[in-house]
């Protein structure tokens, strides 16, 4: 899903590795140079470049009148996001880590998310919400929180989240320039992910609603997003020797959900599993069954299955291997469509 050469001035400049992380930053320093209404804020972004350094050298090279540090208040930080973009300015906020949200959530629920339709249009928050999230690097309580339902059903937002170092880029840069405010989820285990990859690639990443299918197969569909992308391409490729073609759908957009994508690929195998970290019990994954099967039920051989993270709060992490959707689980699920289909 990356760009091997990228042209520039006439050159052929061949594309280097870079990280999920180094992606961000340079969406965040492209989007700031383009347009001086961007501004950054957060607790710890400016001098420490942010606790994963996402940030990092952005004071130095734009100020700090533009890449703020912030008192430990999210729900003070949002808040003045809301008057900023008010008065014609594009915040980027970073909520240092998924549970360190919450208290920002009145402020989101209550006037971001509700401003546009408040004021008939007048008046929209081009406000993103940076928000590491999920499991996978050995964190504590308040730091490992799978939260996209949350965001997801409250009408008013567009919550994205991507899984390779292009989507990054691309989705942060799109995130940013809507007009209509944005969640965007950082699967924070993917941070030191590499690719071949550069800014000046000249392949446009989708707009921000579009899925894309990361793997073509004809057996079953595999729904997933974010941190879970890896895990069923991984199981895609386990699969092969049990005989099953797996189909990989990466969302990257939550909201708006791309329907059509989703539908097509599970109208052609038949079968479907919607992986995720986030709990089961009301989780993205019951939405996202239900959806295919109002639209593809007569397609449909087996029931749509969900694999995802227990309904706990988030253990401790000598025991997050076990809660987090693996590849055996994924593929216990793709057997267990078998089995229906043929009882």
């Amino acid at each position: 899903m990356t760009t091997a050469a990228a042209t520039a001035g006439g050159r052929t400049t061949k594309a280097k590795p870079a990280t999920m992380a180094q992606a961000l930053g340079r969406a965040l320093r492209d989007s700031m140079a383009e347009d001086p209404a961007v501004h950054v804020l957060g607790e710890d972004v400016g001098t420490l470049g942010g606790v994963f350094r996402i940030t990092d050298g952005l004071a130095k090279e734009f100020g700090d009148d533009r890449c703020t540090d912030t008192p430990l208040a999210e729900a003070g930080i949002l808040g003045a996001a809301v008057g900023m973009a008010m008065y014609g300015l594009r915040p980027v906020v970073e909520m240092q880590f998924d549970a360190f949200a919450y208290p920002a959530f009145e402020q989101l629920m209550s006037h971001v998310a509700k401003m546009r339709n408040r004021t008939g249009g007048a008046m929209p928050l081009p406000i993103t919400v940076r928000v590491p999230y999920g499991g996978g690097i050995g964190g504590v309580e308040h730091h490992s929180d799978s939260s996209e339902a949350y965001y997801m059903a409250t009408p008013g937002l567009h919550v994205v989240t991507p899984a390779t170092v292009e989507d990054a880029y691309g989705l942060l840069r799109a995130s940013i320039a809507s007009d209509d405010p944005v969640v965007f989820l950082e699967p924070k285990r993917l941070y030191w992910s590499k690719a071949d990859w550069s800014p000046q690639a000249p392949a446009a990443v989708e707009p921000i609603g579009t899925a894309v299918v990361r793997r073509s197969g004809r057996s079953a569909t595999l729904i997933t997003y974010g941190p879970s992308l890896p895990v069923c391409m991984e199981a895609a490729e386990a699969a092969v020797a049990e005989g099953w073609d797996l189909e990989v759908v990466d969302l990257r957009s939550l909201v708006p959900f791309d329907d059509e994508t989703v539908a097509a690929s599970v109208r052609r195998t038949g079968r479907a599993v919607v992986v995720h970290e986030s709990p089961g019990f009301g989780g993205p994954g019951g939405e996202i069954a239900a959806r295919i099967t109002e639209r593809c039920f007569h397609h449909l051989e087996a029931p749509v299955l969900r694999v995802a993270g227990f309904d706990i709060p988030y253990p401790p992490p000598m025991l997050e291997r076990h809660h987090l959707p693996g590849v055996d689980r994924v593929l216990d699920a793709v057997a267990r469509l078998q089995w229906e289909a043929d009882s």
